[in-house]
């Protein structure tokens, strides 16, 4: 019993085919097999799209060729995992070689990867940048800010524009406002957004009025008013309510001061007046103490009847 091996180095595809074992006995003996020759996945760079840029609202495609055995699958997604807005549905994978999107918007700008597979290990991605450009949109979340003097009030703007747009503030008279003692002009992007911000040092007379933000870039401008007007200072609220309070304390205090015055006034008066004036009258001190010795001699002849009664009583 013997056996026979066929050794293959560095098989390529071409290796692929029907491969037959013989044995020159009589009768011949033979044996077939098959080599499948498997091939990972490769992107066809000549045929797959590179980076674009589209005006927002128009149509996109991209196409992505990969080849290798068996015939790789392909598919896409978002390079930062972010759901797809894709004809109107939202989905995380887009199956096919060609990704098309009839109305493209701001969302849509970002990678997207082309991954091609084939159960075949490595998978192999590709990645597109697709850039929108459109003209700039501004959003202000207060068109009115009360501020009273000496105060500090922060004026917001939100824009978004791609290629980057041009910010800026002008004040009433469309001068425009520089960061300095009075103002300072801060900005925060983030991608195709911008966070503007204007913070008034010190409100003064002169401060009250409109303010205007502006956007512009190479597909045109946009801007957005916000008035600043004036309100009464809260805090010289409390001042005045503690001085009225004062006030209506000290007041009290006089008009009790004014009533305990004017009692004593009263008093004073009642004593001074000829109507309530205590004097002595002889007649009628004389007439009071008559009345009161007949009427102690009345009392004492009927104690005198009475104990004389009761001693007859006590003889008999």
């Amino acid at each position: 019993h013997r056996s026979w091996f066929l050794h293959m180095r560095d098989v390529q595809e071409t290796d692929r085919g029907w491969y037959m074992c013989q044995i020159n006995t009589v009768p011949m003996i033979s044996q077939k097999g098959y080599l499948q020759v498997v091939v990972p996945p490769r992107i066809l760079l000549d045929k797959t799209s590179t980076d674009v840029v589209v005006r927002e609202g128009t149509e996109v495609t991209l196409d992505c060729s990969a080849s290798g055995y068996p015939q790789p699958y392909v598919a896409w997604r978002r390079e930062d995992g972010k759901a797809i807005n894709y004809n109107g549905e939202t989905v995380n994978l887009v199956d096919g070689n060609i990704f098309q999107i009839r109305k493209v918007s701001r969302l849509h700008m970002g990678a997207f990867l082309c991954i091609a597979s084939n159960g075949v290990i490595p998978s192999v991605s590709h990645k597109i940048m697709v850039t929108v450009h459109f003209p700039p949109m501004l959003t202000i979340p207060n068109q009115l800010e009360g501020a009273y003097i000496s105060q500090t009030v922060v004026l917001h703007c939100h824009t978004e524009a791609f290629p980057a747009s041009l910010n800026y503030w002008t004040n009433e008279k469309g001068d425009m406002i520089i960061t300095g003692d009075h103002y300072e002009d801060s900005r925060l992007t983030n991608g195709y957004s911008c966070h503007m911000t204007l913070k008034i040092r010190t409100v003064m007379p002169n401060s009250f009025g409109s303010y205007r933000c502006v956007a512009v870039n190479a597909l045109g401008e946009t801007d957005g008013f916000i008035k600043v007007y004036e309100i009464s200072n809260p805090h010289s609220n409390d001042v005045l309510e503690h001085t009225n309070s004062s006030d209506s304390m000290t007041s009290i205090i006089n008009n009790n001061q004014i009533q305990s015055i004017e009692t004593n006034s009263i008093h004073q008066n009642n004593r001074n007046s000829p109507k309530s004036k205590s004097y002595f009258d002889p007649a009628a001190n004389l007439k009071n103490s008559s009345q009161q010795s007949s009427n102690l001699i009345r009392s004492n002849i009927i104690v005198f009847c009475i104990v004389h009664l009761i001693i007859v009583y006590l003889i008999t």
